[in-house]
């Protein structure tokens, strides 16, 4: 009778660490027979032959195979693969380890799987990161699978949301008849297992996973392909060829092309975006693969994602590397938008050329640095707003030697700048000189990397949120939420900021990890929010009439935000039925992430229901703010901001699970929310017809996150950083 579980062991360059795996292989509860080890020396440079060989001569389960030349790690696990007879095959990295008690819990499972109808095609195990130090991290990734249809067994097209998590095959026991019957190989060189793993993930009947720690996978050693600088990381694109091969002659397969796709190019952009690894000489050759790709695997109804991810892949797509880097540098991609070049304000020349632009800028940093000149910006350059505006507002009045001019994009965000604040469009002559010298910088995203921090300037940051989900370094190892994030980048420019503002003891503390810097905190609250701390009841009247919502409306602000795994805007809550159930008195205003273009698409609702009003495009959000009697949001940090008005606030959810673990979160939001909070959308109409029902839980929120929010948060932050007029 054959094994039930045969384990391939490829071995090369771990003699450190093979007798800690070797040791982590132990079966107690076996029967004879059930399990085979088939370790394949891969003619290792060190002793690991030998260690194989004494360890095969005290288990009788185990066989060694000492190949003739090496063959790396695709051809090792090939060779292994040809010997094994078990019904089930689990390649194991021969660097990493077993928790105690793993392979007696497999068996378990594995029997029950050999008695069903239909088998298992694939058991998919959770893991522990083990970091260098010591330190264990559990799988990122765990709550995309647990409590998912996987958890009984399910196909791909039943849970896709399964490509979100780790794609390589040491967590993963497959049944070897299924793998051998799909005709695919293991690659040469880097990334080796994806060619494997990918259609094992997208042909199988029934995906199963066992919820359960059962691989520690070492992070970081010495070697790992994943911190190492190599032209090996060209390989993957023989590797998704391969994949895309599989694709064609696999129907089932085929029908998840495009999220397939998707993942191909986030994974090559990630890997070209991490500092380190493409060599500086190769950089150009591995983009202009990027772009073939595109040409070569792009499905014909693929549409790009939203945001900065979606312009990145656009300029990857059109082979723009300079632009691409340009992206990169500054968040944004500046003076991409050139819409009413014709009119620039008086004095204003269009946009210098790249070269001669940067000849301008180095020419006007030779000038003294002008002590009264400041320069604001907000969200990449689009105009007047958040903190920035507050504090130009106040300084205008506290410290009006101190002149303040405003970047923007492009003339027509120029145009939508309230009368009479100065600005420079981004680019021309005008914005170098004022990048160039002026003293004072302030702004809520950073500037351009290509423009430098002079001695003795002063860089003010005021970020634009209280921070639910995870930020900066805390992103690190949650490659999915990270979205490519050069983090070498990240240390550098936090690395010019001299202040930071925080709006709360909770974003303090947070945001001293996730931007470590040398910085000082202003724990000032947000100057932003002076505006809703002093507001009166006059002026909420005046915010909705400006709105046109009828008098007496009860008025509802939903306000999702932004979701990494998500394309562009994709609510989830069904806001045509929303509106049949709240009935004609009431108004709700939805607002999109401004990452999304397009505003909320088709608002139909049914005769008889409240109105629905896009209100995506309007300018000032605090404006919303004021108008509204009540906001509906899921993770988004108007909530904190929204707090300071003591107005109900309930919180829909319904992909906390997903969301928490792909995004990482600072604390449970369902444990400690800001009013109602609810995964269930009859639950919210529940919660909104009742009016307040979680006062409580309001009072504790704004305790939390609204302690320094009394109207005085620009004065403050004004005070610390200019020189006031006596």
């Amino acid at each position: 009778m054959p094994p039930l579980l045969s384990i391939v062991l490829p071995v090369h360059g771990v003699e450190r660490f093979l007798p800690q795996c070797l040791g982590s292989l132990r079966a107690d509860g076996a029967a004879p027979g059930e399990v085979e080890l088939i370790a394949v020396d891969d003619r290792s440079p060190d002793g690991c032959g030998a260690l194989l060989d004494a360890h095969a001569a005290a288990d009788p389960r185990m066989r060694v195979l000492h190949l003739a030349e090496n063959r790396g790690l695709g051809g090792a696990r090939t060779a292994g693969l040809a010997e094994a007879t078990g019904t089930y095959v689990w390649f194991v990295d021969s660097d990493d380890w077993l928790p105690e008690g793993t392979i007696d819990a497999v068996l378990a499972e594995l029997r029950a799987e050999t008695a069903r109808e239909v088998p298992a095609d694939v058991l998919i195990t959770d893991f522990t990161h083990v970091h260098h130090d010591g330190g264990t991290e559990p799988n990122p990734w765990r709550k995309v699978l647990a409590g998912s249809p996987l958890v009984s067994g399910c196909t791909a097209a039943e849970h896709p949301a399964l490509f979100n998590a780790v794609l390589a095959v040491w967590n993963k026991v497959v049944r070897r008849a299924y793998l051998l019957g799909l005709d695919v190989h293991f690659g040469r060189g880097h990334y080796e297992d994806i060619s494997v793993t990918y259609p094992l993930l997208l042909a199988a009947d029934r995906l199963l996973y066992l919820d359960r720690p059962c691989y520690n996978y070492r992070r970081g050693r010495p070697g790992a392909i994943t911190a190492t600088a190599s032209p090996k990381h060209a390989d993957a694109f023989a590797q998704y060829d391969a994949i895309f091969a599989f694709l064609e002659r696999n129907e089932r397969a085929d029908a998840l092309r495009t999220l397939v796709f998707d993942r191909t190019v986030k994974q090559a952009l990630t890997v070209y975006d991490t500092p380190g690894l493409v060599p500086v000489e190769l950089r150009p050759e591995f983009f202009a693969r990027i772009t073939a790709h595109f040409a070569k695997h792009r499905p014909a109804d693929y549409r790009y994602p939203s945001g900065v991810r979606g312009v990145q892949y656009r300029l990857a797509a059109r082979g723009s590397r300079r632009a691409y880097a340009e992206l990169r540098r500054g968040g944004r991609l500046p003076g991409a938008v050139k819409r009413g070049a014709g009119a620039v304000a008086p004095g204003v020349k269009k946009a210098v050329r790249s070269g001669a632009r940067f000849t301008a800028y180095n020419a006007f940093k030779r000038l003294p640095v002008d002590e009264n000149l400041a320069v604001y910006a907000a969200y990449w350059h689009r105009g007047y707003a958040c903190n920035p505006a507050a504090i130009y507002a106040k300084a205008k009045e506290l410290a009006p030697q101190v002149r303040g001019v405003w970047v923007v994009e492009n003339a027509e965000r120029a145009a939508a700048l309230p009368a009479g604040v100065p600005y420079v469009i981004v680019n021309t002559p005008a914005y170098l000189k004022a990048m160039a010298t002026a003293k004072y910088f302030v702004n809520n995203v950073n500037f351009p990397h290509a423009m430098t921090k002079r001695t003795g300037t002063v860089h003010v940051q005021t970020q634009h949120g209280t921070p639910l989900k995870a930020m900066g370094m805390d992103l690190v190892d949650r490659p999915l939420a990270a979205d490519g994030m050069d983090f070498e980048r990240l240390r550098e420019v936090v690395g010019r900021w001299d202040y930071l503002v925080s709006p709360n003891p909770h974003t303090s503390k947070h945001f001293a990890r996730a931007f470590p810097g040398t910085y000082q905190v202003l724990d000032t609250g947000y100057p932003r929010n002076d505006r809703l701390a002093l507001a009166t009841p006059e002026q909420c009247v005046d915010a909705r009439r400006a709105l046109r919502i009828a008098d007496g409306q009860r008025t509802v602000l939903y306000a999702p935000t932004h979701r990494e795994s998500r394309g562009g805007y994709l609510p989830l809550l069904d806001l045509p039925a929303l509106a049949e159930r709240l009935g004609p008195g009431w108004t709700v205003l939805v607002r999109t992430h401004y990452f999304h273009d397009g505003g909320a698409g088709d608002l139909t609702a049914a005769p008889g229901s409240a109105t629905l009003l896009d209100v995506s495009d309007h300018p000032v959000v605090e404006d919303l703010y004021l108008a509204a009697d009540v906001l509906v949001t899921d993770y988004s940090s108007m909530m904190f901001d929204y707090a300071v008005l003591d107005r109900p606030i309930a919180v829909y959810a319904p992909d906390w699970e997903e969301y928490q673990e792909v995004r990482g979160v600072y604390f449970d939001l369902m444990e400690e929310p800001p009013g109602a909070a609810t995964t269930d959308q009859d639950a919210l109409v529940e919660a909104l017809l009742a009016g307040d029902p979680e006062p409580e839980a309001r009072q504790r929120f704004r305790e939390r996150f609204c302690p320094w929010d009394d109207g005085r948060a620009a004065e403050r932050v004004v005070s610390r950083i200019f020189p006031l007029r006596a």
